[in-house]
């Protein structure tokens, strides 16, 4: 990513200056420094500023990347999701792992695909974990465990519809196709449709990748949203064209 200003702002990635184009789709924040990753979606800014439409635009990518940002602003817009706890000291991280119901999933602030996550379930584990990122200075973020039966959904919301939806069937505590779930085909029901436009909106996404958990309690749970998803296995399983349904809601003006 090249950023230019000379009287204007010009951006470029790779040989194409994104400021000559109409619309950007965002289909990834490469890994890299924090610098690097704040770089990256100011230049996002900078194209907004210019007038070129981007999906998503950098206020939802900031807000669907950062785990704790997100369930805050999902919880505030009424949308069910799992307690959380983040903080940045191993002993308030301890404390949190018994509030929890001392089984809980520790998420890394910013990861997809189901990366650096590990469920623990015994508080000598968790202190040894919790002291062996304190060394790493990161900030804890855990969620209470949701039993279930093995089984997620995720829902591709374009606009204000789901686009297309699978059943993840994993084979333990996760289930993302990245790490070997099988995907089937399912037709949402309108309440969870619902649920899932809602989550993408309260996080300002024109288009994400929403998880839905139904609990063992027959509650369902958004588990995360995802602002830069990926659909091959959505389309894989379902037939959709994804791809055109965005390019269908940017001719509509979005």
């Amino acid at each position: 990513m090249l950023g230019r200003i000379d009287g204007g702002v010009a951006v470029r990635s790779g040989e194409l200056w994104l400021d000559d184009c109409d619309a950007v789709i965002v289909r990834g924040i490469p890994r890299g420094s924090l610098e690097q990753v704040i770089f990256r979606v100011d230049a996002l800014h900078a194209l907004v500023a210019r007038g070129v439409t981007c999906l998503n635009g950098p206020r939802a990518i900031e807000r669907t990347i950062d785990k704790f940002l997100a369930s805050a602003l999902l919880a505030a817009a009424g949308v069910p999701t799992p307690r959380t706890v983040a903080c940045e000291r191993a002993d308030d991280a301890l404390e949190a792992f018994d509030d929890l119901g001392s089984d809980v999933i520790v998420k890394p602030l910013f990861g997809s695909m189901g990366f650096g996550i590990a469920r623990v379930e015994d508080r000598d584990v968790a202190q040894r974990v919790f002291r062996a990122l304190e060394i790493e200075r990161a900030v804890y973020y855990l969620q209470e465990t949701l039993p279930h039966e093995g089984v997620d959904i995720r829902a591709l919301v374009v606009g204000e519809r789901v686009v297309a939806a699978i059943e993840r069937v994993g084979t333990g505590w996760r289930s993302n196709l990245a790490r070997g779930a099988r995907a089937r085909p399912i037709t949402l029901e309108e309440r969870r449709a619902r649920m899932c436009v809602q989550a993408a909106a309260a996080l300002g996404a024109d288009y994400a990748g929403v998880d839905l958990l139904r609990a063992a309690d027959g509650r369902d749970y958004v588990i995360e949203v995802n602002g830069i998803p990926g659909w091959r296995g959505v389309e894989d399983a379902t037939g959709v064209d994804v791809a055109a349904a965005l390019v269908e809601h940017l001719e509509d003006g979005a």
